[in-house]
């Protein structure tokens, strides 16, 4: 395994699941409430929503890089979980932590902690791809937890819990059963 490719496709990586998941940000409304839009899109502001468009870019970009790098398979799919995993806690951890400060978004705070936690899922994911490790060892439970975090990932969009990390803060609503309703009254 060439480590200086892994590294420098995990550094392009950064800058496409940015990209992307700004794109995702606002596909929902310009879409129209297409129906993709609502699984991968943010339907709303809510902290689950903005974690959520990180998550597809994230795994697009690591199934190209399967396609393309020369890696150990099971390990790789253990540290890409890892990051998934990293990045999501992150995002929530963020937006809690702000929540202690601020009850409105501060956007340019927002656009510098998405672009940490985007990097910093990727940085470690590098190392942990690279490092002479024992990882592959977890792939059943790293596949385990993919398939959890997907199943959230496809389900909390329709039915949320009603948690704050759900709760869009513009609207007071929940998900998007609740947006529907609302525009139908």
């Amino acid at each position: 395994m060439d480590k200086r490719a892994v590294a420098l496709s995990e550094a392009a990586g950064c800058a496409v699941i940015y990209c992307a998941a700004v794109l995702l940000h606002y596909v929902y409304p310009l879409s129209r409430g297409a129906a993709l839009s609502i699984v991968f899109g943010s339907v709303n502001e809510s902290v689950w929503e903005h974690t959520k468009i990180f998550a597809a870019p994230y795994l697009g970009w690591a199934l190209i890089q399967l396609c393309w790098l020369r890696v150990h398979f099971r390990q790789y799919v253990v540290s890409k979980v890892i990051g998934l995993y990293l990045m999501a806690g992150m995002i929530i951890g963020a937006s809690c932590l702000l929540s202690l400060f601020t009850e409105q978004n501060i956007f340019w705070l927002d656009i510098a902690v998405s672009l940490i936690t985007v990097i910093t899922a990727q940085a470690a994911s590098c190392r942990l791809e690279t490092d002479e490790n024992r990882l592959s060892e977890y792939f059943l439970p790293a596949l385990m937890l993919l398939m959890l975090y997907y199943l959230m990932f496809f389900s909390f969009t329709i039915f949320p819990p009603k948690t704050d990390l759900f709760r869009d803060p513009v609207s007071g609503g929940f998900g998007i059963v609740e947006r529907i309703a609302e525009k139908e009254r």
